[in-house]
């Protein structure tokens, strides 16, 4: 088995599993903005997106004895942030669903007209708000393709899917960003 961890991050991980907090806090701050940016390309950002990346610290807190090491460790922590933001997306439909059918059960639930927003003009804004009308499973490999960076390769290892399945995932979701982008701009 090879360890894909660097070095650096295996000095920090073992003091960390020797209960050194401030080795932990190192591991924290080296690797909070891929993180961050994979939570917030799968969330948009705000308060969720914020808790899901606190969510993914601790919950790696809670398992460093688990860590191998078999993928490095910017990966494995990307893996949570994409389980613990898909767990996320269903709990908005959930919720959504449940607001809105309480609501008005004949009632349609349609997305904000981006056109009449101003802020949305600016291009990061909307190319955000795109992505956040793409399925999840759409999202991830786009999130972690593109914006993140990955190769088809790692994107597969990371969402356990086959190379051919990202992909026309990656090609469908390109078509439908275009479409979307069309009709924000």
């Amino acid at each position: 088995m090879v360890n894909k961890t660097n070095s650096e991050d295996h000095d920090l991980l073992e003091r960390a599993r020797g209960g050194d907090e401030g080795a932990f806090s190192q591991l924290v701050r080296k690797h909070e903005s891929i993180v961050a940016a994979t939570v917030i390309g799968m969330l948009g950002p705000g308060d969720d997106a914020e808790d899901v990346g606190q969510n993914v610290f601790i919950r790696f807190y809670n398992s460093l004895n688990n860590y191998r090491g078999d993928a490095a460790l910017s990966t494995y922590l990307t893996r949570i942030a994409i389980n613990l933001s898909l767990n996320e997306l269903k709990r908005r439909k959930r919720r959504n669903l449940l607001f809105f059918v309480r609501r008005n059960e004949d009632q349609e639930y349609d997305l904000p007209d981006m056109k009449d927003n101003a802020a949305a003009f600016e291009s990061k804004e909307v190319v955000n708000k795109a992505l956040q009308q793409l399925e999840p499973k759409f999202r991830s490999v786009v999130v972690l393709r593109m914006l993140q960076g990955y190769s088809t390769d790692e994107t597969a290892k990371i969402l356990k899917l086959p190379v051919g399945t990202v992909l026309s995932r990656l090609s469908r979701a390109q078509d439908k960003l275009k479409e979307l982008l069309k009709n924000l701009i």
